[in-house]
């Protein structure tokens, strides 16, 4: 017999009687099975145990023990051992019967024929066989499974991971979406303003400048600080809408810092402890002085607020190489860290959104944190906040590194205005009240004016007389003043022209002859005058 399993065939052949014995073991032999014997009920049991025989050929009738009895317990302690029941006498149904209910797994008279009984033991292998092949199955699909379900598991892991992460960079594009949308919304709103403001800062100048009575000159002091704060608003939303034309240039950011002591104290008060951490390494960063120092100003009244009833407020600065992403060679990191309550998930998501407080009405404009996010993002950098509930805020503003060695200083302004000598200025502008204002702000400064509402009719008034500078408007309906300008150089290439703009995106104007001259509305009567003595003077 060919033997195709792993398992080793071997026969238990139990008979009390030796020829009946023998000549079975013989004819499983020559059949090519491993055959080992016993006499008795006991050394048939024996055996068992030592040799694990998968077949067991089992007369009935034993001296000691009754086959039935080893048949059932050899089927109770080792379940998988087949049992092969023969006797010569017990050969009626009844005690086939009787056997096959033992547990049994067949039953045979004997003597039985050769081939019969090799068939028989046959039978039972190949069932054998088949019951070890169905659990190697059994314990590799269990293996498989487990496997497949491992493979599943890291699946839906990275599947949850991958939603996640994209869910993330949605809500990062939501984000992103919603404040450019902001920013263009308003950044048109305080262009507009900044006309508005143009007027009243001008009116109010010319009051001041005129009155006699002491009462009304305290007034329209006080009402110019109003309106100065709006010029501030205006240029907080310009920050933020990124539509603001900042000056980038080298800064000293720790004397810049050290500078503004005096500055934050007076505007934080004396229930708050002001401390700097200054990296002596920090060197220079590229940025607009005045707007920065504005920023670091609107996070320190922001922090005071937070820490009702007194705390601390640390600025400090660092020099760093691997900002969370950039890619400039070397970055400046400003931060300023409160010790007050820190802010809970939904405010901090929001701290950076224009007009959004968590201040009672009438004390905040929501416009701070969003001017500081402005100025970041307009000067190439980013701005992150970093805070959890009772641990208090860090704000980090990362700037580009600056290699140049000179460094932005803030200019002073001119107490009194320079006066003109009667030098005509053509005065191009749209918008009715301004146009008011600027002339007579001019006639107040000394010079003689010649008003256009638009580009058409200052190129008609400057070829019939004669002018000596031009100020002129960027947005205007019809000819932009961009297009006024080139067309004003072509038949008086001398003429100076200075813009004035409440428009904060003036790229148009670059390489316009001028252009570098800008005044930026709303403007001071002396900011006015120095520009237009500048612009005379070089003409000479």
């Amino acid at each position: 017999m060919s033997q195709t399993s792993a398992e080793p065939q071997i026969v238990l052949n139990v008979d009390d009687t030796e020829p009946l014995r023998y000549a079975k073991t013989r004819t499983l032999q020559r059949a090519g099975y491993d055959v080992v014997e016993a006499g008795t009920g006991a050394d048939a049991l024996r055996m068992v145990a030592e040799r694990q025989p998968a077949v067991v050929l089992l007369d009935i009738k034993l001296p000691d023990i009754n086959g039935i009895e080893i048949c059932k317990r050899i089927k109770r302690e080792h379940p998988r051992i087949l049992v092969l029941q023969v006797s010569a006498s017990l050969v009626a149904s009844a005690d086939r019967a009787k056997g096959l209910d033992s547990g049994a797994d067949a039953y045979m008279t004997q003597p039985a024929e050769p081939e019969e009984l090799v068939a028989a033991v046959g039978a039972l292998f190949r069932i054998r066989n088949a019951e070890s092949a169905l659990l190697r199955l059994n314990d590799t699909l269990e293996k498989r499974v487990e496997e497949r379900t491992r493979e599943l598991a890291e699946a839906n892991a990275r599947l949850q991971a991958e939603i996640a992460e994209r869910a993330k960079a949605e809500a990062a594009l939501v984000q992103a979406q919603k404040m450019e949308a902001i920013g263009q919304l308003t950044g048109g709103i305080a262009h507009d303003f900044n006309n508005l403001l143009a007027a009243v800062v001008g009116g109010l100048h010319l009051i001041q400048r005129r009155s006699t009575e002491p009462r009304v000159g305290e007034i329209a002091g006080h009402a110019l600080q109003a309106a100065q704060r709006g010029v501030k608003l205006i240029s907080q939303l310009l920050a933020f809408s990124r539509t603001q034309e900042l000056e980038a240039r080298p800064v000293d950011i720790n004397h810049l810092i050290s500078g503004m002591q005096s500055l934050l104290r007076q505007s934080i008060g004396p229930m708050v402890e002001i401390r700097t951490e200054l990296d002596p390494a920090a060197g220079l960063v590229l940025a607009d002085a005045n707007q920065l120092e504005l920023a670091l100003v609107n996070l320190a009244i922001n922090a005071r607020d937070a820490m009702a009833g007194g705390g601390r407020i640390v600025l400090a600065t660092s020099r760093t190489t691997q900002p969370a992403s950039a890619n400039a060679e070397a970055w400046i990191c400003i931060s300023v860290r409160d010790n007050g309550p820190g802010m809970p998930p939904d405010v901090k998501d929001r701290a950076f959104d224009p007009f959004f407080t968590t201040k009672p009405a009438g004390q905040g404009t929501g416009l701070g944190l969003s001017q500081v996010y402005g100025v970041a993002r307009q000067l190439g950098g980013h701005a992150t906040i970093d805070t959890q509930p009772g641990e208090g805020t860090t704000v980090s503003i990362l700037l580009p590194a600056a290699a140049a060695t000179a460094i932005e200083e803030v200019a002073p302004p001119e107490s009194e205005p320079q006066l003109g000598k009667q030098e005509t200025v053509l005065l191009i502008e749209d918008d009715a009240d301004v146009r008011s204002v600027m002339s007579a702000a001019l006639l107040e400064l000394g010079y003689q004016v010649v008003t256009a509402v638009d580009g058409d009719e200052a190129l008609r008034l400057a070829r019939v007389i004669p002018v000596d500078i031009a100020v002129l408007d960027y947005v205007m309906p019809g000819l932009t003043g961009a297009e006024t300008a080139k067309l004003l150089k072509e038949f008086l290439p001398d003429l100076p022209i200075v813009f004035a703009s409440g428009h904060a995106d003036t790229r148009a104007l670059a390489g316009v002859p001028g252009a570098h001259h800008l005044l930026r509305k709303p403007f001071a009567l002396h900011e006015l005058a120095s520009r237009l003595r500048d612009e005379l003077g070089r003409r000479g």
